[in-house]
């Protein structure tokens, strides 16, 4: 009886962190692209080969923090859902998060080509007109039209060494240890 428990529990274990494996995401990477004129991109080939796991390829697109679309696999998605659903409506500054989080959220399913189509509303929401900047990182990926991103980018601090260390320069090394333990 004990024997099979162990077995039952190390199979289940291995069933939960091989499905969290699937959608544990590391996206990375800058690519330019084009839409074409009915509003579509073309996913590319190492983005592609980023994302396989995923078929068929669904998303949902919603607006992001600055002018630009946030596109998270369906699985990010769900996940990211929960967060924001934790928070109290019977709050203005959480209602206004939720409402501004969901607006415009749109579910996306890639075509047989790798292709996705932005909807008109988001594409203007952040100014795409026809060159566009997936910026993949982490678990999601920024659309943006590339004059915006140029200049968003060309707004980079000049010592990005200076900025690093104000975020990150605060870590003493007790509590490095402490996190790894």
């Amino acid at each position: 009886m004990v024997k099979s428990g162990i077995i039952c529990f190390f199979l289940l274990h291995l069933i939960i962190d091989s499905t969290e494996m699937k959608d544990n995401y590391q996206f990375a990477g800058e690519y330019e692209c084009k839409l074409d004129a009915k509003g579509r991109v073309k996913i590319p080939a190492a983005l592609v080969a980023q994302i396989s796991a995923v078929k068929p390829f669904e998303f949902t697109m919603n607006r992001g923090f600055e002018k630009h679309l946030m596109l998270y696999p369906k699985v990010v998605w769900d996940k990211k859902t929960k967060e924001i659903n934790q928070l109290n409506i019977y709050n203005t500054k959480h209602r206004q998060a939720i409402r501004y989080f969901y607006r415009g959220a749109t579910k996306i399913t890639a075509d047989s080509t790798e292709r996705i189509l932005l909807p008109k509303n988001l594409i203007e929401y952040a100014g795409i007109t026809k060159d566009i900047v997936l910026f993949a990182y982490h678990e999601q990926i920024e659309i943006w039209s590339k004059e915006v991103y140029e200049k968003v980018i060309g707004e980079e601090p000049e010592d990005f060494s200076t900025l690093a260390d104000e975020i990150f320069g605060n870590v003493s090394i007790s509590d490095s240890i402490s996190d790894n333990e």
